[in-house]
């Protein structure tokens, strides 16, 4: 499959993915939730989701949370989509903006030192 093609999948799985965050009735999954990225499979079979959330002392639950509404987002993802085959999705908590942000706040402290 070209780059490109499984470029426009890992985005609309990203879109649809983040409309169906907000449908899941467990009481885990609350409070400002994104969607960071989608690794999709060549085959589509599997799917990797980073997900970031704001409050990071939640993040852990929000992920288990996220884990057993899998089946749903699943479904309701394949009736979004026309895919061949709705991927298998895991939930992995992305702490990349946090990562960031720290680096930015070390080259700013260097800034300021001189």
């Amino acid at each position: 499959m070209s780059a490109t093609r499984m470029g426009r999948i890992n985005e609309e799985i990203q879109r649809c993915l983040s409309e169906l965050i907000r449908t899941v009735k467990d009481p885990r999954v609350q409070g400002l939730i994104s969607i960071t990225r989608v690794d999709t499979t060549a085959d589509l079979k599997y799917a990797k989701v980073y997900v970031s959330v704001l409050d990071k002392s939640d993040a852990d639950q929000v992920v288990k949370g996220l884990r057993s509404a899998g089946g749903y987002l699943r479904r309701e993802l394949g009736h979004a989509l026309s895919l061949r085959a709705t991927p298998e999705l895991t939930f992995v908590r992305d702490d990349s903006m946090a990562k960031g942000a720290h680096i930015l706040e070390l080259i700013e402290n260097l800034d300021k030192k001189e």
